[in-house]
């Protein structure tokens, strides 16, 4: 699973993950235990959060929304310690911690608070999102073996 499979309902509190598109919109399951299946029709404001990003500014102008749960996972490992009832300087210091050229008069507390949920809510339901991809790390294991210096098999080879 990946952030393309896990959608978020304006309007509807959580995240869900899409589950197959219909006719009219699409099927959603919520990731909570109860696993409550619902239909998205085309009037529901479904954003699926590889699509998200957030307000930066640098050159770019925005970071995707991965990109930045990946970092809040690398830098905190599940716990944050926040959640959205925490004081709204504390939030802002915590994304100026893990995106310090976040754009502080687009990004609001509240937009701080949904990033601080979601990201409590994927770590304890869907962990694995966080992981590097298989594909990935054979690629990075790949380039370690090209850089160390290869022994010689002559010798063995001889005896």
């Amino acid at each position: 699973m990946d952030f393309s499979e896990v959608a978020s309902v304006s309007g509807k509190g959580g995240l869900y993950r899409v589950v197959s598109p219909t006719r009219t919109g699409v099927i959603l399951e919520t990731l909570d235990d109860s696993k409550k299946k619902m239909i998205a029709n085309m009037q529901s404001k479904v954003s699926i959060l590889s699509d998200i990003s957030i307000y930066t500014t640098d050159e770019e102008g925005a970071v995707p929304l991965k990109d930045v749960m990946v970092k809040i996972h690398k830098e905190f490992n599940g716990d944050t310690g926040l959640s959205s009832t925490s004081e709204g300087d504390e939030l802002k210091s915590f994304l100026k911690f893990i995106l310090p050229e976040y754009d502080e008069e687009r990004v609001y507390v509240s937009d701080i608070k949904k990033l601080v949920t979601w990201y409590n809510l994927l770590a304890a339901k869907l962990p694995e999102l966080f992981e590097e991809p298989k594909e990935e790390k054979e690629e990075k294991a790949e380039k370690k073996e090209k850089k160390a210096p290869k022994k010689s098999t002559k010798k063995m080879e001889e005896e």
